[in-house]
């Protein structure tokens, strides 16, 4: 349901992609570009330089809340005009109406981002969460966070962007403080966690047949 608003923020008819995704800011997205209207979008986003819009499509159909994408590199343009692109998340948005006179559909939208009266996560909650990042990082091999990525002020973003839970990253996504992220994420990550050490533990042992321990004994 598209809310009505007045908001200054507001920009006419900027291009929608509906994606089983959710970009968050600062994440990059690479993407494969096929369908021919889509062709038609991001070539005129290229051309103009401008943002595309990101939002998440389910069976009931579009969320009102998504984020904007630039281009940072053509990785690879095809024959036939298919494309490679590798964007990055920037501005949340929320849709207000949606224009559907292009092939691909366009929507104005308003921009926001925290509210100016939020409050930052307490130093306990954002450790917390820190170290169940780290954590998850550790299982699939990767660096734990920088001391100079932790200052940044919407670290929780950032700590999202390893999650695979669309519903999470979704309701992240339409909060405007960063403490609430911050502890939403600390209530997640735990049983997260706990799902991911039993996917590794299965990778682990398929290759041995599956002889190994029974999954209770590894959470």
């Amino acid at each position: 349901m598209f809310r009505e608003s007045d908001n200054s923020n507001m920009r006419d008819w900027m291009p929608l992609f509906p994606l089983q995704a959710v970009l968050l800011p600062g994440a990059e997205l690479p993407l494969h570009i096929f369908e021919e209207r889509y062709k038609t979008m991001i070539r005129e986003v290229l051309d103009e330089r401008i943002e595309f819009g990101v939002v998440l499509a389910t069976e009931k159909g579009l969320l009102n809340t998504g984020c904007t994408a630039t281009i940072d590199k053509l990785l690879r343009e095809y024959p036939d005009g298919r494309m490679d692109i590798l964007t990055t998340g920037r501005r949340r948005f929320e849709i207000v109406r949606l224009n559907e006179d292009r092939t691909y559909l366009q929507g104005s939208v308003e921009f926001f981002d925290d509210d100016e009266a939020s409050s930052q996560p307490s130093p306990e909650t954002r450790q917390q969460a820190i170290d169940a990042y780290n954590e998850l990082q550790s299982l699939s091999s990767h660096s734990p966070l920088a001391s100079a990525e932790a200052s940044d002020p919407q670290l929780s973003f950032r700590l999202a962007r390893p999650l695979t839970d669309l519903g999470t990253r979704q309701a992240l996504l339409a909060m405007r403080s960063e403490a609430e992220r911050i502890k939403q994420l600390a209530s997640f990550f735990p049983a997260y966690l706990i799902r991911e050490r039993r996917v590794q533990h299965l990778k682990q042992v398929a290759p041995r047949n599956g002889h190994g321990r029974a999954l209770a004994e590894i959470e």
